[in-house]
């Protein structure tokens, strides 16, 4: 069978969902003794949506799907591959990812999970446009991640930052020429392996010598600030170099929505403005890789994706794994 070949790709389709309680910053700040203010004024959220007891990953995942499969309006069989991004599977094993697709109807889409940490949507948005050019066939990727039952509620660091949300996109090929993704930068720093973690969640056994569900720790703030920045920075700087495009060719800034700090951080190293900086983190708080499907979605009505602007993605988190990605629509 010879295939068309495919000369761009095209995000066909946007889903988010956001689970219907919502914890502020207040409530938090009276459940840890703070004085009121202190989490808005260090990480400029003001609210953040918690999953329901019945929910897992694959429900929030499944429900901004669905409505990006809904949006796209092209068949399922069309799918080929499903990618979720997520750091809270439903399980260990097996992936989830099969379970999504296989809720969805997808009768014909192979399915994984990547474990990105917050680049997750990143890594997975890259990956799903070079297979969506060799095969010329559509990719759902998703992010979901339910991040409130790994925080520890008496830890400020994670408590104020970390919520529960999901996005999604359709990718599918596109006849315009130099559509889709046209410059990215994958890095990792291993050296920062331990800054971000849930440490009682793998095969490497804890202090008490089990494996469990874990809390997340995070440890040295002021240095995975500095880091992420520079890292995030630094891809976008590398992605645009091998688009052939400058920072003055970026119509839609989204960042990783880690907080409103290092959202200002990058885009001012960068010399963007706040008007082209795509934002939800001050209502939505920190879903780690489902921010920036999930900002992408949930602000679409009021920014209009119009064909030929210019995305520029960035991202930075556990691992230390990040990196930016441009895609033009």
């Amino acid at each position: 069978m010879t295939r068309t070949p495919v000369a761009g790709t095209r995000i066909a389709g946007f889903g988010h969902y956001a689970p219907e309680q919502v914890v502020t910053s207040v409530e938090i700040e009276r459940g840890l003794g703070l004085t009121e203010g202190w989490i808005v004024g260090r990480t400029g959220i003001r609210e953040r949506r918690v999953a329901a007891p019945h929910e897992a990953v694959s429900d929030l995942a499944f429900a901004a799907a669905e409505k990006a499969l809904a949006d796209a309006g092209i068949p399922k069989a069309a799918i080929g591959l499903t990618l979720l991004a997520t750091s809270t599977p439903d399980h260990l094993l097996p992936p989830t990812a099969p379970l999504l697709a296989h809720r969805l109807g997808l009768p014909a889409s192979g399915a994984v999970d990547l474990t990105g940490a917050c680049a997750g949507f990143l890594y997975a948005l890259v990956l799903a446009d070079g297979f969506v050019r060799t095969t010329g066939r559509a990719v759902l990727v998703a992010a979901a991640n339910i991040l409130s039952r790994r925080v520890d509620p008496s830890d400020p660091s994670t408590a104020a930052l970390f919520a529960d949300a999901a996005g999604a996109v359709v990718l599918a090929p596109s006849p315009r020429e130099g559509a889709g993704v046209v410059g990215s930068c994958l890095a990792s720093d291993g050296s920062g392996y331990d800054l971000i973690q849930i440490p009682d969640s793998g095969s490497r056994l804890s202090a008490t010598g089990q494996a469990g569900a874990g809390r997340m720790v995070m440890r040295e703030g002021r240095t995975v600030f500095s880091r992420a920045v520079a890292m995030m920075a630094s891809s976008c700087r590398t992605a645009l170099e091998e688009a052939g495009l400058t920072l003055d060719d970026v119509t839609h800034f989204l960042p990783h929505q880690a907080n409103a700090r290092i959202i200002t951080a990058v885009a001012e190293r960068l010399g963007i403005s706040p008007e082209r900086t795509l934002s939800s983190v001050a209502d939505y708080g920190n879903s780690s890789a489902a921010t920036v499907p999930f900002t992408l979605s949930a602000l679409r009505a009021t920014r209009a994706y119009g064909a030929g602007d210019v995305l520029l993605i960035a991202a930075a988190g556990a691992g230390l794994t990040g990196g930016a990605a441009v895609f033009r629509f």
